[in-house]
């Protein structure tokens, strides 16, 4: 099944979906959002990234970054931090450019690895939506940790792959019934940037939405 372009969710959503549901409930289907001091950083990771130039070479590789990618099938849209394009004997042509070249996918993360797979997941979306666009297949990609500046090496299996399309079929299907999930307290709540909007106490029923609502409805009786 392919989405029609109207209905694509924001590709990054992922990350936050695999975070936590509600938190991708809040910000993609109620609008809500609050800064804090992690996404302050990571903003900033990903401008220095995007304030480079977009197209660079160096000897027999490509960077594409900020590159505008989709994907069909799952239904999404987004952008690479950076995509690399190595030349070599059996790979994908572009226009303009002489010779075939391998696709490698790399996102920019403040911090280091963590333990969850958000960030895997996300460049999983990436890869996948590069492989429906240039035709080709990306075994390989990589996240790069700005606090410890390095690479880390992920495999984009077929079990990771799966786990992306179940996924975005979730958010389609949430996204469609406008629902906000009841929350469900955990040790990661303290560093959501949500965890003033979240309010927790609501978790008796309904949306933010729906509490704001009611409030100003008791007010005004």
């Amino acid at each position: 099944m392919d989405y029609k372009e109207e209905d694509y969710l924001m590709l990054s959503g992922i990350q936050h979906y695999a975070f936590c549901r509600r938190q991708w409930a809040l910000i993609h289907i109620e609008k809500q959002w609050e800064e804090n001091v992690r996404t302050v950083e990571g903003n900033l990771v990903h401008q220095r990234v995007h304030d480079k130039l977009f197209d660079e070479k160096r000897k027999n590789i490509l960077i594409s970054r900020g590159m505008p990618i989709y994907s069909a099938s799952l239904g999404a849209s987004g952008e690479c931090d950076v995509v690399e394009f190595h030349k070599c004997k059996e790979g994908v042509a572009l226009f303009g450019k002489e010779g075939l070249y391998e696709v490698i996918p790399i996102e920019y993360k403040k911090g280091k690895e963590k333990e969850e797979d958000v960030d895997v997941l996300q460049l999983a979306a990436q890869a996948m939506c590069l492989e429906e666009m240039l035709c080709c297949r990306i075994p390989v990609g990589y996240l790069y940790y700005h606090e410890v500046r390095r690479r880390a090496e992920v495999l984009i299996n077929e079990e990771l792959r799966k786990k992306v399309k179940d996924m975005f079929a979730e958010m389609h299907e949430m996204f469609e019934r406008r629902h906000t999930p009841k929350v469900k307290r955990a040790k990661r709540c303290n560093a959501c940037s949500l965890k003033n909007v979240c309010l927790p106490q609501l978790s008796s029923g309904g949306s933010v939405r729906e509490y704001i609502n009611r409030t100003i409805g008791e007010e005004d009786v």
